[in-house]
Parts: C-alpha cells; sequence; structure tokens
C-alpha cells in the first residue's frame, strides 16, 4: 500500500517501473577486461549491418585478428555511403582485409548478389555469418501498427532466415560453418513498452535454437548472442522510428498509452555507460572455440543474471524434451 493505505494507480505503477529499468540501464558497466588475442588468418566472414553499431565494431575487430571481412550494409550508393567510405578509409590506412559489399537484408536479389561476392572473396564457403542488421521500435504492442511489425519482423527473423539460408548450402557442402545471429536480452525477459522489437528476437532465439540441432549433423554451429543495453545507433534510429510511428497513431490510442509512451521514449534514450566492444569481442571468442564446441548462447553484459537464469531453465527443459528421444544425438551436439 501507498500514502494513506492506498493502491498504487497504474500511472504510478508505470513510473516506478520506468525508474527501475533507468536505474539499471545507468548502472556502471563492470570491467570485461582486454580483447582477447585471436588469429583469424585465413578465416573468412560476413556480417549483415555493418555501418554502425555492433556490425561495424565487429567488421573491424575481426579484421583487426587477422580475418578475410565481407562487411555488408544497405542504401550502399555504389560505395558512395559516408559510413562505408569510412570503413574502406580504415582498411586502407591499416592495411585489413575488409572488403564491403550491398545488402539490404529486405531484398532477395540484394541478399544473393552480395552473397555471391562474398563467396568470391572468400575463396568459397564462408567460415562464418553474424546475422547482425536489425531495427527496433518502442511502444506498447496495440500502439504498434501493422507497418511496425512488418518492418521490425522483416528486418528482425526474415532477414536472418534469409541470410542462413543464402549461406548455408556451402557451408553444408564443406561440412564446416558458423552462423553468429545477435539477439537480444528482450529475447528471453518481457519487458512492456518494447512491444514487437521483444517478439522478434524471441523468434531469433527459436528459430536459432532449432536451426543448431537441425545442422548438427552437418558439422555447422549456431550461436545466438544476447546482448544487454548498450549506447549503439539502434536507440537513435529506434526513436525516429517510433515518431513515424506516432505520427501514424490515432487520437484514441495516444490518449490511453499516453502514460506508456512516456515511458517508451525513456527506453529508447540509449543512455548506457555500457562497452558495446563487448559484443564483437564475445563474437570474437565463441568463433575461436574449436568447431563442435561453440556456445549455443552467450548473454552479455555487465548484468547477464536474468538472462543466464532464464536460459537455464529453457535448457533443463529442452533436455527433457530432447534428451533422450529420436534428436538425442542432435541435442548432446548442441553446447548450451
Amino acid at each position: 500500500m501507498t500514502k494513506g493505505n492506498r493502491s498504487p494507480n497504474r500511472r504510478e505503477l508505470l513510473a516506478g517501473a520506468a525508474a527501475v529499468t533507468a536505474a539499471i540501464a545507468s548502472a556502471p558497466a563492470r570491467a570485461e577486461g582486454e580483447t582477447q588475442a585471436h588469429d583469424f588468418s585465413g578465416k573468412s566472414v560476413l556480417i549483415t549491418g555493418a555501418s554502425s553499431g555492433f556490425g561495424r565494431l565487429a567488421a573491424l575487430h575481426f579484421a583487426r585478428q587477422g580475418a578475410n571481412v565481407v562487411a555488408s550494409m544497405r542504401n550502399f550508393r555504389k560505395g558512395k555511403r559516408a559510413e562505408a567510405q569510412e570503413l574502406a578509409d580504415i582498411a586502407s590506412d591499416e592495411k585489413l582485409k575488409l572488403h564491403l559489399v550491398e545488402i539490404d537484408v529486405l531484398d532477395p536479389k540484394l541478399i544473393k548478389s552480395g552473397v555471391d561476392q562474398a563467396h568470391a572473396i572468400a575463396g568459397g564457403a564462408l567460415d562464418l555469418l553474424i546475422n547482425n542488421a536489425g531495427i527496433g521500435y518502442g511502444g506498447p504492442v496495440e500502439f504498434n501498427d501493422e507497418d511496425a511489425l512488418t518492418a521490425q519482423f522483416g528486418t528482425n527473423i526474415l532477414g536472418y532466415h534469409r541470410m542462413a539460408r543464402a549461406v548455408l548450402p556451402a557451408m553444408r557442402a564443406k561440412g564446416e560453418g558458423h552462423i553468429i545471429s545477435v539477439s537480444s536480452q528482450l529475447g528471453r525477459i518481457i519487458v512492456p513498452n518494447i512491444g514487437v522489437y521483444s517478439p522478434t528476437k524471441f523468434a531469433v532465439e527459436a528459430m536459432f535454437e532449432g536451426l543448431a540441432y537441425e545442422l548438427a549433423p552437418f558439422g555447422v554451429d549456431v550461436t545466438i548472442i544476447q546482448p544487454g543495453g548498450y549506447p549503439t545507433k539502434i536507440w537513435e534510429n529506434g526513436a525516429r522510428y517510433f515518431d513515424q510511428l506516432f505520427e501514424r497513431a490515432d487520437d484514441e490510442r495516444k490518449a490511453a498509452y499516453a502514460a506508456h509512451i512516456e515511458m517508451s521514449r525513456g527506453l529508447m534514450s540509449g543512455q548506457y555507460s555500457t562497452d558495446p566492444m563487448d559484443v564483437p569481442r564475445a563474437m570474437a571468442d565463441a568463433f575461436a572455440m574449436p568447431p563442435g564446441k561453440r556456445p549455443l548462447r552467450r548473454p552479455v553484459h555487465p548484468s547477464p543474471q536474468a538472462t543466464v537464469a532464464a536460459n537455464a531453465a529453457m535448457a533443463q527443459i529442452e533436455a527433457s524434451v530432447l534428451g533422450g528421444g529420436a534428436y538425442k544425438d542432435w541435442h548432446a551436439a548442441v553446447i548450451d
């Protein structure tokens, strides 16, 4: 009970939840340690969404450790996009094996041409695909309209699926490969007012765990990276997408969800003190492990306790379902 033994109203509950979320987001990050040195010479890596955020950082991180990196992005403008030129300049200055191609994960033709280029650069099957391109809107579930759902599921899940289908035939033929897909803590934990982004990441978790079992007989590994909050451009873009969504919304929903919308804008502020390099480091550490020994999931955040607990609970459930039946060997081959 609150003041005068009065139960809190819905607006007070929302405000309290927002304060807790903000406190978690602004908590000082613990040091994740120095970058572990890996030698990825002779290894080929294709990354989607390399114009900013984790994708850009991963492209440089893997290239600086010797990998032959193909960094892809949409709106390429024949290499004239500023973000592409910046990466090309760094690669030239540092003499990195970093190549730039155009891939829009919403466009099957650009996926095919981009993956074909990546295979040509790699001289055959890729060693690693990093599914990273993604978008996110804030706002309650009802507030998100069909355009918002189409954009988020189209990029975050259909785009990942299209990329996996494009690279897997060559990986299976080679009998080796690795797919890393970027999920989120919000792919395991529900937070209100991130209404549709979270379901797309739950879908990533389900699809790529299933794929991990299915690919076990072919020698292809799958790792799901689960970042917490990091200061990347996804928040700036998400705020812009939400503003567009707000403009499309009807007045009744704007009024009904006024407190939720205020909270959602706070969640999309991106005020985090965490180091986004944690994520490419985790990707590199997973890829550096021996084939067949790579983790199915890797929570990445200074405060991963909730995700670790959710992963452990679901792993126990999956083991009870798959551990003793027809899929026993496939389940045993997947390290969680």
